[in-house]
């Protein structure tokens, strides 16, 4: 089954020029001219679509609108797509649970080169559930509990506790965190890695004092 992208924009050129992109690499691309478009096209469709790519400024309905609408029922992967590259900006959207966040103009390849990533990243999860001290992680359908109930993570959160995790007992240096978690996709500073471990401890409650922070180095995941 081919991968199926929703694009939403109101330019007609923009697009076309990312439909165009994405079908070289064998994407099916749906698209939406504004929000309350996209909206409806994911409620009828959501089951086959794989991954959104968001504007934010569109007439209608914005994509922040768009966006907190859609993570009240679903965890797909949403790229948003902005002309504006405020630090601010970005980590509202984090907030709202936004995956990826690439500012305008861009390389279309560089795009398509994010898509692939979070793609292959969000396909890689194996039928597993592990247990840490009362965090309970599903590996396959990429969800986090905490003593049974279930806690909305982006999908950063979602890797870099697992990362975490995985390496339990282990300090982990920032730049380790960046090279490991973000890739090459990453634009900015290491305050991005102390922000999202902020978000996941208020996540995780009483559990989140697992995430020991590592002064000049970084953070450690134990359960003690």
């Amino acid at each position: 089954m081919k991968t199926t992208i929703l694009v939403v924009d109101d330019e007609q050129r923009m697009r076309t020029l990312l439909k165009d992109f994405l079908a070289k690499k064998d994407y099916t691309v749906i698209e939406a001219k504004d929000g309350e478009e996209a909206l409806e096209i994911f409620e009828e469709k959501q089951e086959i679509i794989n991954l959104i790519l968001l504007d934010v400024m569109m007439p209608k309905l914005d994509g922040w609108s768009v966006l907190r609408q859609i993570r009240q029922s679903s965890r797909i992967p949403i790229i948003m797509l902005t002309a504006r590259g405020e630090e601010q900006d970005e980590l509202f959207g984090f907030e709202l649970g936004v995956d990826e966040y690439i500012s305008k103009p861009f390389s279309p390849k560089i795009l398509v080169a994010r898509v692939e990533a979070i793609l292959k990243r969000t396909s890689q999860n194996q039928n597993r559930i592990n247990d840490y001290g009362g965090i309970e992680i599903d590996e396959d359908g990429r969800s986090v509990k905490v003593d049974g109930k279930i806690v909305e993570m982006s999908l950063r959160e979602y890797e870099l506790l697992k990362y975490m995790v995985d390496n339990i007992g282990i300090a982990l240096s920032r730049d380790k965190i960046l090279n490991n978690v973000w890739n090459y996709d990453y634009y900015g500073d290491s305050r991005t890695i102390d922000s999202h471990v902020k978000k996941i401890r208020h996540k995780l409650g009483k559990k989140g004092k697992y995430i020991k922070t590592m002064r000049g180095v970084g953070y450690k995941f134990e359960i003690k």
